[in-house]
């Protein structure tokens, strides 16, 4: 996975840090990144060789969440026990009282749709409607990514070649992702679910994905 930063918003809710040294904690961050990483594909193969239809759950999503957080958080693989709030970002995520709730509604969109929707649409949605609950005290921003990718994969029925992948496209250049987020936050204000600037991203970003497999395979 990509190291690469860029523009960020962070929301860490209030909680001891298990490592304080800065560079310590930025390897862990790394290393935990390829491990979520490793548990996303996993999961995309696991959905891919089992029979019946694929449903989303929140244990996936938690299970995601503890790969990215792990020896890191006292919350990792946990819904945040108190509220938070995101610099740089509008929005007001909900009070953590209704986050377990809010996840479920998350995991019946996309089961109830997955059969008629299209994988893109799918993959928005988790991106947005994710970082919009912002389920977690800390790490939310890669484990929608992940979450994302998972189900756009599942839904499109293939592991996903080339280079570079979504997620790593995402922390390249965030600023894409987060006006995406902000148009859907805005639409959500006003009552309606608009998340096209996000499947137009996605959809772009696959495309790159993609002509990055068949680069490498025609030289």
């Amino acid at each position: 996975m990509s190291t690469g930063e860029g523009e960020r918003r962070d929301s860490r809710a209030l909680e001891p840090d298990l490592i304080r040294d800065p560079q310590a904690r930025a390897e862990a961050e790394a290393l935990n990144g390829l491990r979520q990483y490793d548990a996303g594909i996993a999961a995309i193969q696991d959905a891919l060789e089992r029979e019946g239809p694929f449903r989303l759950g929140p244990s996936l999503i938690l299970s995601l969440h503890r790969e990215a957080l792990r020896g890191i958080s006292l919350y990792a693989g946990n819904f945040r026990p108190g509220d938070v709030e995101i610099n740089g970002s509008r929005h007001v995520p909900p009070g953590a009282h209704l986050v377990p709730e809010h996840v479920e509604d998350l995991c019946d969109y996309v089961n109830e749709r997955w059969e008629r929707a299209t994988p893109l649409h799918l993959a928005a949605y988790v991106m947005w409607r994710l970082n919009w609950i912002h389920p977690f005290a800390d790490g939310n921003g890669r484990t929608s990514r992940i979450a994302s990718y998972v189900v756009l994969s599942i839904a499109a029925k293939i592991l996903l070649p080339g280079m570079p992948t979504i997620p790593d496209q995402i922390v390249d250049n965030r600023k894409p992702y987060f006006d995406a987020l902000d148009a859907a936050d805005a639409a959500w204000r006003e009552g309606r679910l608009d998340i096209a600037k996000m499947e137009d991203l996605l959809g772009g970003m696959l495309e790159r994905q993609l002509s990055g497999f068949r680069a490498r395979n025609t030289d």
